[in-house]
Formats: C-alpha cells, sequence, structure tokens
C-alpha cells in the first residue's frame, strides 16, 4: 500500500487501562495507531450507544505514538465517532481490548469489548477483541502481547471475512505454558445470576449481582475447552445473528388467524 495502514484502538475497560497500553504496545509499528476510549470503564455494556446525551471527545497524551482521545460514552459510540468524526479514512483494522477479564462463550454478547470489534464488523472493518482471564488491574499481559501481535499480522496479511469479528481469548498462564492457538466455536452455557440483598445508610433496598457461568457444553472444540486446556481461543463472530437453520422449522408453522 502506499499509504500506512490505519488501525483503529478501542476498549472497554477505560482509556488508562493496562491492557489498552499492552495493546498499543503489541501493535506498535504496524501502521498509524488512533486511541478512542471510554473515559471510564464500560464493562458490560454490550452494544450500548448513547442516546440523547451529548457525547465529548478529548485529546489525551497517555499512548505516546498514537493519536489518542478519551470519549464520555460507550466503546461503541468511540467506535462511531472515531470513524465518524475523527478519521478522515476507514481503519484498515480494528482492535478491542486487551479486556481485563475473559470474553468467551456467552459473555460475547454482554462484552464491551466485544462489542467496539462487531461495530467495526459492521462499519466494514476487519476487527478483532482480545481478552485476557485476568480481572485484575494490575493483570500481566506480558505473555499475551507476542500472540496478539502475531494474530493481528496474520489478519493483515489475510483478511477476516466480511460481517465477521474474531474473539480471541487468552489464558492466565506464563508464555512457556501456553500450548498454542485453537479456531473454536462459542461454548454453550449461561450465567446463573444471583442478587445479594442490601440496605443503603437510609436504609433502602438494593441489590448486588453476583453468580457464577455454568458450561452447558462437553465439546473439544469450543473456547472455554481451548482455555482450560491451555490454548487461546479465536473464535469468529458472525454480525448475521439469523438462525438459518430453523427457517424451515417455522415454515411449517400453522399461524391461525386471531
Amino acid at each position: 500500500m502506499s499509504r500506512p495502514l490505519e488501525i483503529l484502538i478501542c476498549n472497554d475497560d477505560g482509556i488508562s487501562a493496562l491492557g489498552l497500553r499492552s495493546l498499543v504496545e503489541a501493535v506498535r509499528g504496524l501502521g498509524r495507531l488512533t486511541v478512542v476510549a471510554p473515559d471510564s470503564p464500560q464493562s458490560g455494556m454490550g452494544h450500548a450507544i448513547s442516546v440523547g446525551k451529548p457525547l465529548r471527545l478529548d485529546p489525551s497524551d497517555l499512548h505516546p505514538g498514537t493519536r489518542c482521545w478519551s470519549c464520555t460514552g460507550t466503546p461503541v459510540d468511540c467506535v462511531k465517532l472515531a470513524t465518524g468524526v475523527l478519521l478522515d479514512q476507514k481503519p484498515d483494522l480494528l482492535v478491542s481490548g486487551i479486556n481485563h477479564g475473559l470474553n468467551a462463550s456467552i459473555s460475547v454478547f454482554y462484552s464491551g469489548t466485544m462489542s467496539a470489534a462487531v461495530e467495526g464488523a459492521i462499519e466494514g472493518i476487519p476487527s478483532i477483541g482480545f481478552s485476557l482471564d485476568d480481572f485484575s488491574a494490575n493483570a500481566d499481559f506480558s505473555a499475551a502481547i507476542p500472540y496478539v501481535r502475531s494474530i493481528v499480522i496474520a489478519a493483515l496479511e489475510n483478511g477476516i471475512p466480511h460481517q465477521t469479528a474474531l474473539n480471541v481469548n487468552i489464558p492466565r498462564l506464563p508464555a512457556d505454558q501456553i500450548k498454542g492457538i485453537k479456531i473454536t466455536r462459542q461454548a454453550g452455557g449461561r450465567f446463573q445470576e444471583e442478587f445479594e440483598k442490601r440496605v443503603d445508610p437510609y436504609g433502602r433496598d438494593y441489590y448486588w449481582l453476583t453468580g457464577h457461568f455454568a458450561l452447558d457444553d462437553a465439546g473439544e472444540d469450543t473456547d472455554i475447552w481451548a482455555l482450560r486446556n491451555g490454548y487461546l481461543s479465536v473464535c469468529p463472530v458472525e454480525i448475521d445473528a439469523t438462525a438459518h437453520h430453523h427457517t424451515s422449522f417455522l415454515n411449517r408453522w400453522d399461524f391461525r388467524q386471531v
């Protein structure tokens, strides 16, 4: 290409997150880097967008060597503002993360990290979301960085299918214990929520969300299996949510007039 590659970098943990700093390090030198990230943590926001309130962009010097802005909105807002306001051309690649915590299985629907990547795919940008199995604010991303760079280079060389984003999850292991990369599918499972009831200083009830993940899938080709067995998981995520294999079943329904 006659021009440098344009790489857009987003996340959901906020512009000061260590995971974002690690992602910038992983892709440094591969193109012109633009960072647009929330000004505060936005985990669990899914594909939310800000409606009915103003959005603000503020230049930031937190990530030297990049053009960097913090945004008052959600991860998806960050992508929309980057492509609609800040950049004069569509990015060649969007990378999101590195998230503090996994986004495997059903988490892809809740994740702000993956929603930024999915928004990129919707806009026709090859997009990848990266997540590490460590929720700590001081998580060690050193073992993840070479793998992130390798996957990004492979994506730039081979392309990513249209309307598809890659969901990459990385086990919390030392570099010499990571066995490699597996191409996977999304494991079946769900969160079994519990709500802890508490009382605030004014005597009013409130609820704190807790619970655990319940795996319903014993397959050895899933993202969860790969992570539990020491592999990175790379799972392609389609934008088209139509259950095409069920349309013939629904076509057999008799929709009687009410």
